[in-house]
């Protein structure tokens, strides 16, 4: 339980992060996978979360890299 909330944490701190400072990402949030659990994955693992939050972190990593100057 306590691996999720840290994994929770991150992806709200990194979330906010892209609200503020790259708000022109924030509007892929919606296309990224979701990690809202459904009929074929009705639970949400740690592993289903830290995929979450190293798809935001690449999503950060790329547009800074690429596109932010």
């Amino acid at each position: 339980m306590e691996k999720s909330n840290h994994i929770i944490d991150e992806i709200t701190k990194l979330t906010n992060t892209i609200e503020f400072d790259y708000p022109e990402l924030y509007v892929f949030l919606e296309e990224l996978p979701v990690t809202i659990t459904s009929p074929n994955h009705p639970q949400i693992t740690n592993t289903i979360m830290q995929d979450y939050l190293d798809s935001l972190k690449q999503l950060v990593k790329h547009y800074s890299k690429n596109v932010k100057k």
